[in-house]
């Protein structure tokens, strides 16, 4: 065998060898990213904060509505071994009734298994305080907008402008009151009735569990439940809140309820869409857009064009 040729078996084997060498680089590093895959797909639950003793933290924000996300996660709250103590998060002006209602509900459930209290942040008002009310303590910043209990119904009157333009709506009804009130054309007789009774009987409800959950008396209650917003400090003097602060004032109550003083605060947050959509919403949010978040316009619609009663604070009614 020549030199060129014991040479060239030599090279071989050496690229032979450094082909190994990288090929088993390459393996462990697809190995690794494997396990950071399925480390980071385990429920925090079970792997990570979560899974220790701490105190939950729940964002309340923005228009109530009926929201099953967040009804879960107050739901999933009040399940966790690991949670010794609650803190809600409250920045919100209201929203409709019926979705102050289901909060309410899922909060006085999570406050049967936990200690739990609300801090109110900008603004706690109108549906956004009947599930504070629901927490078994309040706080508020002394600059907060606290109150405002009472129910409202809205609807566009469009009748005028219809006139103008000399177009006339017309309808054929099974009864005088279907579908009413209209904004076609002024309230028909009855429909005002029917509807401040309906209103009224809401507003009921919820001047009874406020009454309820504070300790005031009817004559207390009926004064307090005009619809007036309060700064944290005139609530604090008319016993709508507990303690004026923010989230250490919320912890130190936690901890004379025998919650652990040193116990980390952990947010929880609402479950995020399915991990098979991971990459569709990288390129989104790399493109410059949240699948999260709403548009200015359906923000401004959710905002202004809710269904139903509504119990919410506003500037300009």
């Amino acid at each position: 065998m020549s030199d060129s040729t014991a040479d060239d078996i030599i090279d071989r084997r050496r690229l032979r060898r450094k082909l190994t060498f990288w090929r088993v680089i390459a393996f462990c590093v697809v190995l690794v990213g494997l396990f950071a895959i399925a480390i980071a797909s385990l429920p925090e639950e079970r792997f990570g904060s979560k899974s220790r003793p701490h105190i939950a933290k729940v964002r309340i924000e923005g228009t109530i509505l009926e929201d099953e996300k967040l009804l879960d996660l107050l739901n999933d709250v009040g399940e966790s071994e690991a949670v010794e103590g609650v803190i809600l998060a409250i920045d919100s002006p209201g929203g409709t009734t019926a979705g102050g209602e289901a909060i309410y509900d899922a909060v006085r459930k999570l406050a049967e298994a936990k200690p739990v209290t609300a801090q109110i942040g900008t603004v706690g008002a109108s549906a956004a305080y009947m599930i504070a009310s629901a927490s078994d303590h309040i706080v508020s910043r002394k600059t907060s907008i606290v109150g405002s209990i009472g129910v409202i119904m809205q609807y566009p009157n469009v009748a005028g402008m219809l006139e103008k333009l000399g177009i006339d709506m017309e309808m054929i009804k099974s009864t005088p009151l279907k579908g009413e009130p209209s904004m076609f054309n002024g309230p028909v007789p009855g429909a005002e009735e029917m509807m401040r009774a309906m209103l009224l009987d809401s507003y009921d409800w919820f001047k009874d569990i406020v009454a309820e959950r504070r300790g005031f008396s009817q004559a207390e209650i009926t004064r307090l439940a005009d619809g007036s917003v309060f700064s944290g400090r005139q609530a604090l003097e008319r016993k709508l809140i507990d303690d004026l602060g923010g989230t250490e004032t919320a912890r130190e109550w936690l901890t004379g309820q025998g919650v652990d003083e040193d116990l980390e605060i952990v947010e929880w947050e609402k479950t995020e869409p399915a991990t098979g959509l991971f990459w569709a919403r990288a390129a989104a949010q790399w493109l410059g857009f949240s699948l999260d978040e709403k548009s200015p316009v359906e923000a401004i619609q959710q905002r202004l064009l809710l269904d139903g009663l509504i119990s919410v604070w506003h500037v300009g009614g």
